[in-house]
């Protein structure tokens, strides 16, 4: 006979941090679990489970998806959804659970971008997917350079008063089009809560305006592929394995794994085993640093992937000198073709 899941009692007492998102009244834990890999149909659903309820086990309460998460596109949402109505659904209001709309969904001109009919549909769908009846955190994907941004956050406004959503968030959006973006959502009572993008070691875009503005706007921010597709672990010191991401040249090329970056990463492991933790728990230290951070999202192929990560919470604090060492390793400028 299945063994029912019971959480851990201890969940929010052994070592989870969580931070006020913006000027919300919305605490979020310091590490979430981002579902982009890892959670298609061709990966072990029991897994899968398991990685979740690990999750949940250590005080993770925000699980972020979007629509075209899989392989194939809709599928980390159905396994998601799965594993809620199996084990987690007497707990969801415990449970932040997000998706997003924007990038290419289905096959037509309404299946792309930041329409308001692109939006709709795609909420719609997220929620049968997903077997719920609203999302706490709705994104626009990212701005598709085409769809007026009033359009876009129209959308987003009526998405949250329908109730479908809880509240909107915006990924990828340039510094001065996010600043339209809260003032349009601002006026019409619905706060932006979070804004998410890629922020790494190797990718410090971010640096150039959006941290600034989120944090001058009281918007919280998330930030996702903190270990760079797996290049900020201890996977690549010595070469590509044939397990790893790079030998399936998917999101992450061999070509982007120079000579160069072995070299950063490598240095920066140094670093790491003098504080002594690995590398993956100082890049994710790195980030959790800086209070303008509200949360990182982490992957996890396994659960001992995930209680690694976990360990970042519990390593000493990052000392001026240590900031400067890495500093001096990652440099101003991010190496080449690295995300």
């Amino acid at each position: 006979m299945k063994m029912a899941y019971i959480p851990d009692e201890t969940r929010y007492t052994n070592g989870m941090n969580y931070a006020m998102c913006g000027e919300s009244g919305l605490k979020l834990p310091k590490i979430s679990l981002g579902l982009w890999h890892n959670f298609g149909d061709a990966d072990d659903y029991k897994k899968c489970k398991a990685i979740v309820h690990c999750a949940f086990d250590h005080g993770i309460t925000y699980f972020d998806l979007a629509n075209n998460y899989g392989p194939p596109p809709g599928a980390a949402e159905e396994n998601f959804g799965k594993i809620v109505k199996d084990s987690l659904y007497a707990y969801r209001d415990e449970l932040i659970i997000s998706t997003k709309a924007g990038h290419t969904m289905w096959k037509g001109p309404y299946g792309d971008g930041s329409s308001r009919k692109n939006l709709m549909a795609s909420l719609n769908q997220s929620l049968k997917r997903l077997q719920l009846d609203y999302v706490d955190i709705f994104y626009s994907h990212r701005y598709d350079g085409i769809t007026p941004i009033e359009e876009t956050m129209q959308a987003l406004i009526d998405i949250v008063k329908s109730g479908k959503a809880l509240y909107a968030g915006i990924s990828k959006y340039p510094p001065h089009l996010a600043e339209q973006a809260y003032k349009i959502l601002e006026a019409q009572g619905v706060h932006c809560l979070i804004h998410q993008d890629r922020y790494n070691l190797f990718s410090r875009n971010v640096e150039n305006g959006v941290l600034e503005t989120t944090d001058l706007n009281g918007i919280g921010f998330c930030a996702f592929s903190p270990l760079a597709q797996g290049l900020l672990t201890d996977k690549y010191l010595n070469g590509i394995p044939v397990d790893s991401r790079a030998s399936r040249n998917g999101s992450l090329k061999k070509e982007q794994l120079t000579q160069e970056t072995i070299g950063i990463i490598r240095q920066l492991n140094e670093i790491a085993l003098e504080r002594g933790e690995n590398l993956a728990q100082l890049a994710l230290g790195w980030l959790l640093k800086d209070p303008r951070v509200t949360t990182v999202l982490v992957g996890a192929s396994s659960v001992n992937q995930l209680i690694n990560n976990l360990g970042t919470l519990s390593s000493p604090e990052l000392s001026p000198e240590d900031l400067k060492r890495i500093r001096s390793i990652v440099g101003d400028v991010s190496p080449s073709s690295i995300k």
